[in-house]
C-alpha cells in the first residue's frame, strides 16, 4: 500500500499545484514549448444558436499535456472565460489521450496537437456586430521536467442574420468525431475476476463491438480512491465482443463499486472511444481466471437464466398472458367483460371483429412503446419497464384520463359521435363498437406497464439489450400473449353463451364496473401529487373535482338536457379556464415538477423494518462488516412492488429473521431510476423493478435474485437462512 500511498501523495501536491497555477496565472509567463489558440466553427451566427469552438494546443517534440485525467503525476487543461452577455461555454471535451508509464507513474497525454472542443451557446436575445470571445487558458507541459504554462486565447464572432462556417470548421468536426460517445449498444459490463492479492485486483471488462475493431483498452476517469494499471490483457475477442482484464491498484478506502471512463478501440486508422459508467460486480468464488467467469448480468446462480432467445420468447409471451391477471389491468378487464356481455348474443363475425381489432390495439400500443424503447437507446438514454410512469406529465394525464373512464362509466356523461375531445378522451376505453374495442387496448396496455408479470422480468430485460428488430418482436409477443385470451372468446363465441342476455342489468354492471377504475385513479393520483410539491394533493383533488364537474355539465345539460345548452357550455368553458390557469399553472405549476428524492431509512411503520438507502458502498460495508444484506429496488409506481412489501417484506417473520440473524435492509426507491441504477437492474436479468436481492455476508459469494413477480414470506425467509448460513470469510481467507 506504500506505494499507493505515494501516487496519492503525488497528485495531491499536484493537485495544489494547479491551484496556485490558476492564482497566479496572471502574473505567468507563457511557457515556450506550447502554444493555445481559439478555434471557431463559424465566422458569422444567428442569436439563438450553438457554435462549435476548440482550444487547440500545439506542442514541440518531445512535450506533452495532459487528458481530462492526468493520472498519477499529471494536471490536465484549464479554460475560464469572458465571454459577452448572453453568451455562454459548456464544458471542455476530451479526445482520447494516449496512455504512458516511462516515469513509472501511468499518465494520459497529448503530444504533438489537440484540439479541445467547446460549445458556445448564444441566447436569442443576442444583439448583431461582434463578439469577442475571450478565455484564460492553463495547462502543464513536460519532457523530462514539467512546466506550468498560461496564456489569454481569443477569437471574434459575428452576430448576423445568416450562419457562415470559418476555415477552422473542418478541423473542428474532425476533432469532434474523436470525442467518447454514449451507446446503449454497447451492452457494456464489469465484474471482479478473483479476490484480491496485495492491494492489486484484476477487473473484467466485456463490451459490444457493432462493427470490426481492434487494440481495445479502458482509459478510467480520476479518483483518488484508485488507480488503473496500464497494462490491458485481452482474454477473448469473437463475434464482435471484447472481454479485456486490467489491473486496479488500490488505494484509500474500500474497493470501488463503480467505475467510469472510456472504452477506446481501433476502427480503421482513427480511434473510436464510448463513455461508461458501470457497476462492478462481485465474482463467483467458484470463477477461475479467465474462463467460467460470472457475468455480470448474470452472477446469482440461484436465478439461472435460459440463453436461447427462443425461450425468451416463450417466457415474454407467458408473462403477457399472466399481465391480464395483474391488478393494473383488472379495471380493463372488468370492461372487456363488459363488452363480452353485450357481444355473447351478438353477430358471431362482429364478435370475432372486434375481439382482433382489440388484440390491434394491444399490439399496436406494445409496438409504439417498442420504437420509443429503440429510440431512447438510439440516443444514448437508458431505458427500462415501465419507464412513463417515471415520467410526471405521463402520470398526470393517466389520472385525468382514467377519472373520466370512471365518470363515464357512471352515467355522469356519456360519449358519442359528436362529443367534444373531454368526452372523447374520457371514454374511448368504454365506447361500443370498433374505436371502443381499439382503445381497450391501448388503455390495457397503458395500465399493465407498471405491472411485472412472472417470466416477464427476465423476457423484457434481454430483449432490452438486443438488436431494434428483437426489441420490437419480443414486445409484440408479449402484447400477442396479453390479447390471446380475448381472440380466443371472440372467435368462440358459444363460449359466451352462458352469459346472460343484454338487459336492464347490464347499466347497473357497468356502474358497478366503475369502482375498480375509480380505485385505478385513486392509485394514479398518489403517483402524480409528489410530484408537484408538499400541498399538491389538495390542488390535484381539487382539480379532479373541477373535471368530474366539467363532465356532470356536459352529460345533464348539454347531452340529455333539453334547454340552456349554451349557457352549460360557457359555464364548462369558464370552469375549464379556471381548472388550467389557477389550479394547472398557478398553483400545481404541472410543467415544472419537483424532483423527488429516494425516502430510504424511513420506516414504514414503528415497528416496521429500519430500511437506509442503497448504494453500492452501503451493501458493500455491510458485507465487510459481516452482516447479510437485504436489497428491495421498488418504487411507488410498481403495484407488484407495493404488494410484495405488504405480503412478503413487511410482515413480522420476514421483521423477525432480518433482526435474528443481523442483516442490513438496503432499498432503492426513487420514483425516477437513473443510468447507475438501470444498470444494476440489468445486471441482474431485470428490466425494472421489482428486484429484491439478499447478500450473504461473506462478501466473496454473489447475491440470491428472489423471483420476479409476486414474493412469498417463505420464499424471503428461506433465502434468509441460506445468507445466514454463509457467514463472512476470516481475515486470513479474503484478502480485502
Amino acid at each position: 500500500m506504500r506505494s499507493s500511498g505515494i501516487h496519492i501523495l503525488m497528485r495531491r501536491i499536484l493537485l495544489l499545484w494547479a491551484g496556485l497555477i490558476g492564482i497566479f496565472a496572471p502574473l505567468a509567463v507563457h511557457a515556450a514549448h506550447t502554444d493555445a489558440s481559439l478555434l471557431l466553427g463559424s465566422t458569422t451566427a444567428r442569436s439563438g444558436q450553438t457554435v462549435q469552438a476548440g482550444i487547440r494546443l500545439r506542442m514541440e517534440p518531445g512535450w506533452h499535456t495532459y487528458w481530462r485525467n492526468g493520472g498519477s503525476a499529471g494536471i490536465p487543461t484549464k479554460a475560464d472565460w469572458t465571454l459577452p452577455p448572453g453568451v455562454t461555454a459548456g464544458e471542455i471535451q476530451w479526445p482520447p489521450p494516449k496512455v504512458s508509464s516511462e516515469t513509472g507513474f501511468t499518465v494520459y497525454i497529448y503530444e504533438g496537437e489537440v484540439v479541445l472542443p467547446v460549445t458556445l451557446t448564444l441566447a436569442g436575445n443576442v444583439p448583431p456586430g461582434p463578439l469577442d470571445l475571450k478565455a484564460h487558458v492553463s495547462w502543464l507541459e513536460c519532457e523530462k521536467s514539467c512546466i506550468p504554462g498560461a496564456t489569454d486565447i481569443q477569437a471574434t464572432l459575428n452576430v448576423g442574420s445568416e450562419s457562415k462556417p470559418s476555415p477552422d470548421a473542418a478541423i473542428l468536426d474532425a476533432w469532434q468525431r474523436k470525442i467518447p460517445t454514449k451507446s446503449a449498444d454497447l451492452a457494456a459490463q464489469a465484474w471482479w475476476e478473483k479476490p484480491a492479492t496485495g492491494d492489486l485486483r484484476p477487473l473484467v471488462f466485456e463490451w459490444h463491438s457493432a462493427g470490426s475493431a481492434s487494440n481495445p483498452d479502458f482509459l478510467p476517469y480520476g479518483s483518488d480512491s484508485y488507480e488503473v494499471q496500464p497494462k490491458a490483457e485481452l482474454l477473448s475477442s469473437g463475434n464482435g465482443t471484447f472481454r479485456l482484464r486490467k489491473e486496479i491498484k488500490k488505494g484509500e478506502g474500500n474497493w470501488p463499486a463503480q467505475i467510469s471512463g472510456i472504452l477506446v478501440q481501433q476502427s480503421g486508422e482513427n480511434p473510436v472511444a464510448y463513455e461508461i459508467s458501470l457497476p462492478i460486480a462481485d465474482f463467483d468464488a467458484k470463477a477461475t481466471s479467465g474462463s467460467n467467469v460470472v457475468s455480470a448480468s448474470n452472477p446469482a446462480p440461484t436465478a439461472e437464466l435460459p440463453t436461447s432467445v427462443w425461450l425468451y420468447l416463450v417466457y415474454a409471451f407467458i408473462g403477457g398472458l399472466i399481465l391480464n391477471v395483474m391488478p393494473c389491468v383488472l379495471p380493463v378487464i372488468a370492461l372487456k367483460i363488459l363488452g363480452f356481455v353485450g357481444q355473447a348474443h351478438s353477430d358471431p363475425r362482429e364478435t370475432r371483429k372486434l375481439g382482433l381489432i382489440y388484440a390491434a390495439g394491444v399490439l399496436a400500443s406494445f409496438l409504439a412503446f417498442a420504437v420509443i424503447i429503440i429510440a431512447l437507446k438510439s440516443a444514448g438514454h437508458v431505458v427500462s419497464w415501465g419507464m412513463q410512469y417515471q415520467n410526471p406529465y405521463f402520470v398526470l394525464g393517466m389520472t385525468i384520463l382514467v377519472t373520466l373512464v370512471a365518470l363515464n362509466l357512471f352515467g355522469v356523461f356519456e360519449v358519442t359521435l359528436s362529443g367534444r375531445l373531454m368526452g372523447a378522451a374520457g371514454g374511448l376505453a368504454s365506447k361500443e363498437g370498433k374505436s371502443g374495442a381499439f382503445f381497450n387496448g391501448v388503455l390495457a396496455t397503458a395500465l399493465a406497464t407498471p405491472c411485472t408479470a412472472a417470466y416477464l422480468g427476465y423476457a423484457v430485460g434481454f430483449a432490452l439489450a438486443q438488436p431494434p428488430l428483437l426489441i420490437a418482436v419480443f414486445f409484440l409477443t408479449i402484447g400477442a400473449g396479453m390479447a390471446l385470451p380475448y381472440v380466443v372468446l371472440s372467435c368462440k363465441p358459444e363460449w359466451l353463451r352462458f352469459l346472460p342476455k343484454p338487459g336492464v342489468w347490464m347499466e347497473r354492471f357497468k356502474m358497478i364496473m366503475g369502482f375498480p377504475v375509480l380505485a385505478t385513479a385513486v392509485w394514479l393520483f398518489t403517483l402524480a401529487a409528489p410530484n408537484y410539491g408538499e400541498e399538491s394533493e389538495f390542488w390535484l383533488g381539487l382539480l379532479l373535482v373541477m373535471i368530474a364537474m366539467m363532465a356532470w355539465l356536459w352529460g345533464q345539460f348539454v347531452q340529455r338536457g333539453r334547454s340552456h345548452k349554451g349557457l352549460a357550455i360557457g359555464v364548462i368553458a369558464g370552469v375549464f379556464l379556471a381548472a388550467y390557469v389557477f389550479v394547472l399553472e398557478g398553483e400545481l405549476h404541472w410543467r415544472k415538477p419537483v424532483s423527488q428524492a429516494n425516502v430510504g431509512g424511513l420506516k414504514s411503520s414503528p415497528d416496521g423494518i429500519d430500511w437506509q438507502p442503497w448504494s453500492h458502498e452501503a451493501v458493500q460495508a455491510a458485507r465487510e462488516s459481516g452482516h447479510p444484506v437485504l436489497v428491495d429496488f421498488t418504487a411507488r409506481w410498481c403495484l407488484t412492488c407495493q404488494i410484495n412489501k405488504k405480503t412478503s417484506l413487511e410482515v413480522p417473520a420476514v421483521r423477525a429473521k432480518l433482526k435474528a440473524i443481523n442483516a442490513v435492509a438496503l432499498i432503492e426507491n426513487s420514483p425516477v431510476k437513473d443510468a447507475n441504477i438501470v444498470a444494476e437492474l440489468n445486471r441482474y436479468g431485470r428490466a425494472g423493478v421489482p428486484l429484491v436481492l439478499v447478500y450473504p455476508a461473506n462478501a466473496l459469494l454473489p447475491p440470491e435474485v428472489l423471483p420476479d413477480g409476486y414474493l412469498t414470506p417463505g420464499i424471503v425467509l428461506s433465502a434468509l437462512d441460506k445468507a445466514a448460513q454463509q457467514p463472512a470469510p476470516t481475515a486470513t481467507t479474503a484478502n480485502r
